[in-house]
This record gives C-alpha cells, sequence and structure tokens, in this order.
C-alpha cells in the first residue's frame, strides 16, 4: 500500500496466527470475505466513479481494486503458485506501488489518467487471481498456527496481504469521500443514520508514572512498524475520557482559534494560511446553520459527534487552546490497556463518526476504537531495535523520520478485524481527507 497512512510492510507478519480477532470462519474463509469485501464497497458505484482521483495523495476506485489484486499476483501467485502466469504483462508496471525492486510504477499523481484498463478488466484480473488464489489457499490448514516453515511463510505473506487489502478498503472511502465533496450534485454513497442524545461529561482518567511495555508482542498479525515490543517510562498524566466533539471545537472556533497564531505551531500557522483554513474539511456555513459533507451528501453537522477531518496541526492547536495537550503513542497504548476494541467500524455501514452516549461507555475511556483516529503527539520513528526487513515487502520502513505524526485507535471506516492496540498509523501533520480526530491529555503533579 502506497499511501501516507500504510505502516510498514510486516516482517512481524512472519510470526502471524490470524488475521484479526478469532472467529469460526477457517483462514481461506476470512481471505476470501476481505476479497469481496472490496468489491462490495464499491455496488453503490457507478463507473464513472471508478476514475475519480482528486489529488495525488488519493487514488481511484479502479486503482485500488487492481493494486490489491496486483499484490497478490506478485508476491503470492508468483512466488508459491509453480506455473502461474501473469493476468496481463503490463499491469505489473501500472499497479506496482512498491520500489523499483519489483519493477518501475507508474506515477501516483497519474493514476487518474489511466482510462484503460477497462473497470470491466480490472475485475477479469481480480477474478482470474482469486481463482488461481483459492489453488494456494487450498494448500493450506483451516488455522495456520505451527505451520512448516515453507507454509509459515506462504501464510505470512497472505496474510501481510489481507491486511494490505483493508488498509485500501478504508481508503477506498476516504478517496471517494474526498472527491465526492467537491462535486456540487452531492453525490449519497448511502442514507446517513441519526444519532440522538448528549456525549457523556469529558472527564479525566490519571494514570501512574511507571515502565510500560509499549508495542506488538508477536501474538496476531502486526506490521513492523509495531515491533518491537520495548519498555518506556512514563510520566504521571492524565486523558480525556471521551473524544473532542463537534460542540467543543465550535467554542474553539467562536474564540477566534483559526486566527491566533499564538496558538499554532509556525509550520500549522503557514499550513492554515497558505490552505485558507477556518474549518475543519468538509463543514460549511450558509445562514448561520453550520453543516458537513459525508458519505450521505450534506447533512446538517451534530454537535455531539467526535471532531472529524482535521490535521495534526489544528488538533495540537486546540489542544493549546483547551490548555491541554496531544497526548503521546505511549500514554495512549497505557491508557487502552484492558479495554476492549469496540466502537462503530466498517462494516457498521456508518461511514461517519457516531456520537457517544453514556450508557456505551465500556469503561473509564469512551470510544477509544472506531469513530476517528486519534493523533498523538508522538513523530512517527522506528522503535528500539528495529531492524528493517529485507527485501520489497520492506519498503514501507523508509518512511520513518518522513514528517509524519502518529495516530492511535482506529475509525469508523477501519474494518474490525484490522484494529488492534499497538497500531500505529501516520500521515503528514498537514493531512485532513482521513477520518482524524483528537482525545485531549495533560500532566499530572
Amino acid at each position: 500500500m502506497d499511501t501516507n497512512a500504510a505502516p510498514s510492510a510486516a516482517h512481524a507478519a512472519m510470526q502471524t496466527k490470524s488475521i484479526g480477532p478469532r472467529d469460526s470462519r477457517t483462514f481461506a474463509d476470512r481471505c476470501r470475505m476481505v476479497r469481496r469485501t472490496t468489491e462490495q464497497l464499491c455496488e453503490p458505484l457507478a463507473v464513472d466513479d471508478y476514475m475519480l482521483q482528486s489529488m495525488p495523495d488519493a487514488s481511484p476506485i479502479k486503482w485500488h481494486l487492481a493494486h490489491t489484486t496486483w499484490f497478490f499476483e506478485t508476491f503470492v501467485l508468483s512466488r508459491y503458485l509453480r506455473g502461474y502466469r501473469p493476468f496481463h504483462p503490463q499491469f505489473g508496471f501500472l499497479f506496482n506501488s512498491y520500489y523499483e525492486a519489483v519493477g518501475p510504477r507508474w506515477p501516483r499523481a497519474e493514476r487518474g489518467l489511466l482510462s484503460r484498463p477497462s473497470v470491466a478488466e480490472v475485475y477479469r484480473y481480480r477474478a482470474y487471481v482469486d481463482d488461481h488464489f483459492a489453488r494456494v489457499l487450498s494448500g493450506l490448514p483451516a488455522e495456520i498456527a505451527n505451520l512448516p516453515a515453507e507454509l509459515a511463510e506462504q501464510a505470512a505473506t497472505i496474510s501481510l496481504g489481507i491486511n494490505h487489502e483493508q488498509q485500501h478498503q478504508e481508503l477506498m472511502i476516504t478517496d471517494l469521500k474526498h472527491g465526492w465533496s467537491m462535486n456540487p450534485l452531492h453525490p449519497v454513497y448511502r442514507d446517513a443514520i441519526s444519532d440522538a442524545g448528549d456525549p457523556p461529561p469529558l472527564n479525566w482518567v490519571e494514570f501512574d508514572e511507571g515502565l510500560r511495555s509499549v508495542g506488538a508482542c508477536g501474538q496476531g498479525f502486526a506490521f513492523d512498524n509495531e515491533a518491537p515490543r520495548h519498555r518506556v517510562f512514563v510520566n504521571r498524566f492524565a486523558i480525556a475520557s471521551r473524544l473532542v466533539t463537534v460542540a467543543d471545537y465550535l467554542e474553539f472556533m467562536d474564540d477566534g482559534g483559526y486566527h491566533r497564531a499564538d496558538l499554532w505551531l509556525s509550520d500549522g500557522w503557514a499550513a492554515r494560511c497558505a490552505g485558507d483554513w477556518t474549518t475543519p474539511l468538509y463543514w460549511r456555513q450558509e445562514e448561520g446553520a453550520w453543516s458537513v459533507v459525508s458519505m450521505a451528501g450534506v447533512q446538517p453537522l451534530n454537535p455531539a459527534e467526535p471532531l472529524c477531518h482535521v490535521s495534526y496541526y489544528e488538533a495540537d492547536a486546540f489542544a493549546r487552546w483547551a490548555g491541554a495537550r496531544l497526548p503521546t503513542e505511549a500514554e495512549w497504548e497505557t491508557a487502552s490497556a484492558g479495554i476492549p476494541i469496540a466502537g462503530h467500524f466498517l462494516e457498521a455501514g456508518r461511514f461517519h463518526p457516531a456520537a457517544a452516549v453514556a450508557e456505551d461507555d465500556r469503561g473509564p475511556l469512551n470510544q477509544l476504537y472506531g469513530e476517528v483516529w486519534q493523533w498523538t503527539a508522538s513523530p512517527y520513528i522506528s522503535y528500539p531495535g528495529y531492524r528493517p526487513p529485507i527485501g520489497a515487502l520492506g519498503e514501507y520502513n523508509g518512511k520513518f523520520m518522513s514528517n509524519q505524526m502518529v495516530l492511535r485507535g482506529a475509525s469508523c471506516v477501519t474494518p474490525r478485524s484490522h484494529a488492534r492496540r499497538t497500531y500505529r498509523n501516520f500521515f503528514p501533520p498537514g493531512a485532513r481527507w482521513q477520518f482524524s480526530g483528537l482525545r485531549l491529555a495533560r500532566d499530572c503533579e
């Protein structure tokens, strides 16, 4: 996956025991389910929608469909299926997003120019690869724990491919939303789901100082940027019991938040001025009434909803205005210990963050997962002791120290089985088109 959001390709995946939370389905069934989900996400679309590319960081739906298929053709079928013949000799050039270790690439910013192959041919490509992929899956047991080395490598590569495809499922929605937001007809992907009630009050949950273990521990799938597990000393801190809401952010705006340079990092203020930011992405105001562009078209802005589609710069400025700060990723992981992964994910079909209500609170911290990715104060760097994977599947480690910040949790368009406590999402600090929000933290005496 070539997006800035893509975590590093996993040598940690070579230890994988499952794609996500355990269920009664076989490994092959879970693989087929993920492949089907990608195509099901396209069912509301017209053929014209498949070519939309609204900015260089986004990709057309057709490219997502082909690229996730290219992954399995290149890294699974060509390696593990004897006699496999690629569907098309130039698809490896058109749909490769990796470094030249696996060949040259079509320029990312020009993916929207690929009117051919047609959408129909891309679906034939997927069907061809899936037919051959089924033969590889038939050679694996129902579960993939404790496999011999030759099968363990196949299963690990497949697990990486499935998690890579789930990343692209999330991107398909975020990229499509950005493109449709520019359409004055305001296309509707699905009907809105209304929320009632007020969010619970914001409380502060305190954690004592001490050594904390952070990172993936080898149980289940993890990208390599989640490892190795290591110890971090965390000072005493407090973290907000809920996400920052639309109502909270409106107070910041009413207090001149977008016009007070003292609240902003210098790079953030430059980005705010260059982009003429005066609201979060997708917000609009007409005759005093606020609305937001969503996957259900233009909808009234709900003050109770979690704030969404803000950059790191906006999140940091709000935190400063609120007399708080953003949590570090070590603090976020410390606070999330023991809290179940629950919330509104891709499978809920909302494609929009939901307002929290008091009776939904599953512990001291509300909405840790689902709804919005949460900006942290941590730069995207490798963990102590990290060793990069060798080969093409290790290309993402090159994004360390590339002026990006870490986000934690998961969003309303993250597949449920893709969410986990140690997941490290990352984006440039000025990125706003992802489903990103924030939770406050502060120091304790």
